[in-house]
Formats: C-alpha cells, sequence, structure tokens
C-alpha cells in the first residue's frame, strides 16, 4: 500500500463507517432523497473546495474565497436588478472577475514573493467590502431563468432528486480531478507544493503556475458564488462568513497534506460529504445542537492532522 494513498483510504473508511452508523440507526439514510439532498445542500462548499485542493497542494492556501462566493451573491444580484441582463451574461462577468481576482493574488505571491496567507487574507478583506459596496443589504434574485434552474433535476431510483446543483458539483470535481491527475499543469502543483525550489531546477515555471493556481480558485469561488446565489435566491454581503475555514478542513479531511506536494480531488469530495453527513445526521436525530457538527469536524481534522505528522515521520525514516 501507497504512504500517500494512506489518507484517503483513512478517509473513505471513515466515511464509510459514519454512514454504516447513521444507516443502522436512520435506515432512510441510504436512500437517494437523503443522497441527493446531501448533494445539493453542499454543492457550493464542494465547488470550492476542488480549487483549494489544487491551492493546498501548490502548498499554499487562499482565505479570500468564503468573501468572493458573498460578492458573487451581491454581483448577480445587482446586475440583475439593475440592468436586465440575462443570468448566463452575468454568471460569464463575474467568472472573468473572480478568475481575473484570483490571478491577480497568485502574481503578488510570485513577484512580491509574499505568503499566500496575508495576501489572500487581503483579498478576503477587498472581496468582502467589494460587496458591501454593491449593497449592504440582502437582494433578492427573481428571475425566470433562476426558477428554471432551482426546477431542474434528475429522478434517481427511489424518487429521489439530483439537482442542477448537485450536478454542477459532481462535474466540478471531474474537471479537477482531471486538471490535478491527468495534466501537464496538476504535475507542476504537485512539483511546487513538494519542493519549490527543486521544481524551478526541473523547469517549471514557478511563477505561471502560481498565477494559474489562484486564478482557477478564483474560478472555482465564483461558480461556488452562482451555485449559492441560485440555492438560496438572494445575495448578501455578509454570507458564507467562514466558508474558507469549512473548504480547508474539507480538503484536509480528505487527505491532503497542508505542507502540499500530495493529494487527491476524489478525497475533498469525500472529505465534503463526511461534513455533510455529520450535519444530516444531527438533523434525523433532532436533539443534539447544531455545534455538535462543528466539535465533530474539529475532531475529524486534529486526527487527519496527526495523521499527516505521523506519515511525514515515516517518509523522512524512509
Amino acid at each position: 500500500m501507497s504512504i500517500r494513498a494512506l489518507p484517503l483510504y483513512a478517509t473513505i473508511a471513515i466515511f464509510l463507517l459514519a454512514y454504516l452508523i447513521c444507516y443502522i440507526q436512520f435506515p432512510a439514510m441510504l436512500s437517494t432523497r437523503v443522497i441527493g439532498n446531501l448533494l445539493t445542500d453542499n454543492a457550493y462548499l464542494g465547488i470550492v473546495a476542488v480549487g483549494m485542493t489544487v491551492v493546498i497542494v501548490s502548498g499554499g492556501i487562499d482565505l479570500s474565497v468564503g468573501s468572493v462566493i458573498a460578492f458573487a451573491g451581491v454581483f448577480i444580484a445587482v446586475i440583475l436588478r439593475e440592468t436586465g441582463l440575462h443570468p448566463l451574461v452575468a454568471f460569464a462577468m463575474l467568472l472573468m472577475i473572480t478568475t481575473a481576482f484570483g490571478a491577480a493574488m497568485g502574481g503578488m505571491i510570485h513577484l512580491l514573493a509574499m505568503p499566500p496567507f496575508i495576501v489572500t487574507l487581503a483579498g478576503m478583506f477587498l472581496a468582502r467590502g467589494a460587496g458591501y459596496m454593491l449593497s449592504i443589504d440582502s437582494v433578492p434574485i427573481v428571475d425566470p431563468f433562476y426558477q428554471m434552474m432551482q426546477r431542474a433535476y434528475f429522478v434517481m431510483p427511489g424518487r429521489g432528486r439530483l439537482t442542477l446543483l448537485g450536478m454542477i458539483m459532481i462535474a466540478a470535481v471531474i474537471v479537477g480531478m482531471i486538471v490535478l491527475h491527468r495534466t501537464r499543469f496538476g504535475t507542476n502543483v504537485y512539483a511546487l507544493g513538494g519542493d519549490e525550489a527543486a521544481a524551478r531546477l526541473m523547469g517549471v515555471a514557478v511563477g505561471r503556475t502560481t498565477v494559474a493556481v489562484y486564478a482557477f480558485s478564483g474560478f472555482m469561488a465564483g461558480l461556488a458564488g452562482i451555485v449559492f446565489s441560485v440555492y438560496t435566491s438572494a445575495g448578501y454581503p455578509l454570507a458564507t462568513v467562514g466558508v474558507e475555514l469549512s473548504a480547508i478542513a474539507a480538503v484536509v479531511i480528505g487527505g491532503t497534506l497542508l505542507t502540499g506536494g500530495s493529494g487527491y480531488m476524489f478525497g475533498t469530495l469525500i472529505g465534503v460529504l463526511t461534513m455533510g453527513l455529520i450535519q444530516t445526521y444531527i438533523v434525523f436525530d433532532g436533539s443534539l445542537s447544531s455545534w455538535w457538527t462543528k466539535i465533530v469536524i474539529g475532531a475529524l481534522l486534529l486526527m487527519f492532522i496527526l495523521l499527516q505528522k505521523g506519515l511525514l515521520r515515516l517518509r523522512v525514516s524512509q
């Protein structure tokens, strides 16, 4: 068994064990209705976690994604209210803005040799502030195209609904898997996260790769913002506070090393579903406080960080 893949196997084993425990107590948890809701409710988190996985594998961090999602919702809501443009045009404008925003942060990280934590922290405040400049109130989105997207779903066996939002998340994960595991860009990302100096000696274009990594994260955050605006039918600058930390937690629980250089996109999907499963269990139980979600996720996060430390020591000893 590969040591590098051990966190992924642990993630899958924990998810299956947790699902078995939930099924024994609540057999309805295995129904396609619950599975469909699990995918829909966590669609925006899954999409933004795809971008965060690429960033963390490269050895960086992106704290701006939660604010970018909030900005995206407000931007779309205000554009649709003030201009009457078709939502698809607003989506295209938004994705260009968020991708350029991510690329600008990547450029600053490389050209100024600044820590990603500092640059993306500034990006977090900038995006949140830009959302406030557009509106300080929650702006409802009333558009026939939005209503069509909310009603779009595929009926699975068992009458469960795989909604358009769930399908977009699955598509984003598949694209992320191809980008990270099947392209030269993905190989460069792993090399950059493993050892930047060695990657430079290998001929990896470090600057271009860094810019592309954060541009990809910005694109995924913008796409997550579109999905979140469809999910809530509104834009609000105070929305999705702390989502960046949830995305980081999902990536780490999914088996990606925080130090970079190792991780799997499929593990991130399992990490997102594990967090969603905990929330679903608490809803089914009805007697537990929602704060138990944070407690369990915190315990899982700590366990995986300890597992990563153990694996790093094992790798060094070899």
